[in-house]
C-alpha cells in the first residue's frame, strides 16, 4: 500500500512566553483536523514539544500535496485565533504568510514527509525539537547512518553496510548535494561541520528506492528577514528491518550535543531528550527533542509511545543541565554565543557594532606631540 507520512509543525502561541500551547489551542488544532480531515486522512496525530504544536497525518495524497497542506495551514490558523483571543505569547508567530499560497514549505511551518510502499510491519520515528535549527539532527544522523561506534547495524546488516545516500542543503544558496556512502563520507562531513549552513534533508538506500529520512529545513530568519523565532526542526526516520534499528536511532541523541538555540536563539547549548508534551524549560530554555514511536498498518497508526519516556533517559537530561550551565558559566563569550553571523538578533548585534566603530580611532590620533625628553 502506497502511504505518504506528513509531519507538519508551528509555534502559534504560548503560555506565559515560549512555553507551551495552552490545552484549548491544542484542542482547536484538534477539533479543524478532525473535522475538516475527513476523507483525506487515514489518521493522524497532535501533539506538541515545547510552544512548537505538530500534525502527524498519513493519506495517500503523495508529498507536497496542496491540500493536505492546506489543512495543516488553516488548523494553525484556528489554533492562533485561539492564542490571540488568550492572549498567548507569540500568537501565530510561524505563520509568516497573510494567506496560503499552495504549500507551506516557505511560509513559516516546518515539513517532513516520506511518502512510501508500507511494509507488513512498518515502524518509524519522529523526532520533534524545540528551541534550535534544522541543523540540530546533523550529528545524531551521522552517529545513525556512518558511525559504527554508534551504531552496530552499520557493520552487521548488509543493507546499512552497503551505505546510504545523505542529501545535503546548503539554506544560504538553497542547493542541494547528494553524497553517497561510503565514498563521499569526507565531503559529508566537512559539510556537517557548520550545521547552521549544512542540512540534512533526507537519507535514502544505497539504490535511491528507499525514502528513510525526512527532516525540516527552513530557517525563519531566511524567510522572515528578521528574528522571528528558532527554526524547530521535525525529522521522520523509518526503522528497523533494512533501515537503523528503533533503540539505534533513539540512543544517537545520547551523550548531549552542542547545537544553536536556547534563549533568544543565540547560544550554544545540549540538545536534552524530553517527554513527550514537555514544556520549554525555563532554565535558560534548554534546546529539546522529543521522540514519537509508531507503528503503522494500512495507514492506520498505533501510537505514539514515548521513546525518551523511560528512567534511564533521566540521566540523559541531567548531563544535558550539567552541559548547559557550564555553557551558561561562560556568559556571553564566545563559544557560548554564536558567531555574529547566526546570532538570531543580529540586528540589535549590528547596532552594538556600529556604535562601537564609531569611537575606534587611529591608535596615533590621540597622541598630542612626540617631543624629546
Amino acid at each position: 500500500m502506497r502511504v505518504t507520512i506528513s509531519a507538519i509543525k508551528a509555534d502559534i502561541g504560548g503560555i506565559g512566553g515560549h512555553t507551551r500551547p495552552s490545552d484549548e489551542l491544542v484542542q482547536a488544532v484538534k477539533d479543524f483536523v478532525a473535522k475538516n480531515g475527513k476523507g483525506m486522512l487515514i489518521d493522524h496525530y497532535i501533539g506538541y514539544a515545547g510552544d512548537d504544536i505538530h500534525i502527524i497525518m498519513t493519506h495517500q495524497r503523495g508529498v507536497d500535496d496542496e491540500k493536505i497542506h492546506k489543512l495543516a495551514w488553516d488548523a494553525f490558523t484556528a489554533g492562533t485565533e485561539v492564542a490571540k483571543k488568550q492572549g498567548l505569547y507569540g500568537a501565530g508567530q510561524d505563520l509568516l504568510k497573510d494567506s496560503f499560497s499552495g504549500n507551506v514549505k516557505g511560509m513559516g511551518p516546518g515539513v517532513a514527509e516520506i511518502e512510501m510502499d508500507e511494509r507488513p510491519s512498518e515502524v518509524f520515528c519522529i523526532f520533534a525539537a524545540d528551541k534550535t535549527e534544522p541543523g540540530a539532527y546533523n550529528f545524531p544522523l551521522w552517529r545513525m547512518f556512518v558511525d559504527a561506534r554508534s551504531n552496530t547495524g552499520l557493520l552487521i546488516n548488509e543493507k546499512l553496510a552497503e551505505g546510504v545516500v545523505f542529501r545535503i542543503l546548503d539554506v544560504m544558496s538553497g542547493k542541494i548535494a547528494d553524497l553517497k556512502m561510503w565514498e563521499d563520507k569526507a565531503e559529508l562531513e566537512a559539510a556537517l561541520m557548520y550545521p547552521g549552513r549544512y542540512v540534512v534533508s533526507a537519507v535514502y538506500s544505497a539504490d535511491m528506492k528507499d525514502h528513510i529520512v525526512s527532516a525540516s529545513t527552513d530557517r525563519l530568519h531566511n524567510i522572515a528577514g528578521t528574528y522571528v523565532g528558532k527554526d524547530d526542526p521535525i525529522m521522520i526516520v523509518r526503522t528497523q528491518k533494512n533501515f537503523p534499528a528503533t533503540e539505534e536511532a533513539g540512543s544517537a541523541f545520547n551523550d548531549p550535543h552542542y547545537v544553536a538555540g536556547n534563549t533568544r536563539g543565540s547560544h550554544h547549548m545540549p540538545l536534552m531528550p524530553v517527554k513527550l508534551n514537555s514544556a520549554a524549560s525555563l532554565n535558560y530554555s534548554i534546546p529539546i527533542v522529543s521522540c514519537l514511536l509508531f507503528s503503522m498498518h494500512e495507514g492506520k497508526l498505533t501510537g505514539p509511545h514515548d521513546g525518551f519516556g523511560t528512567a534511564d533517559w533521566d540521566l540523559q537530561r541531567m548531563r544535558a543541565s550539567e552541559r548547559a550551565m557550564i555553557m551558561r558559566n561562560q556568559g556571553f563569550i564566545h563559544p557560548a554565543t554564536l558567531i555574529p553571523e547566526e546570532l538570531e538578533y543580529n540586528k540589535g548585534y549590528e547596532a552594538r557594532m556600529k556604535k562601537l566603530e564609531s569611537k575606534f580611532r587611529d591608535m596615533d590620533s590621540g597622541k598630542k606631540g612626540k617631543g624629546k625628553r
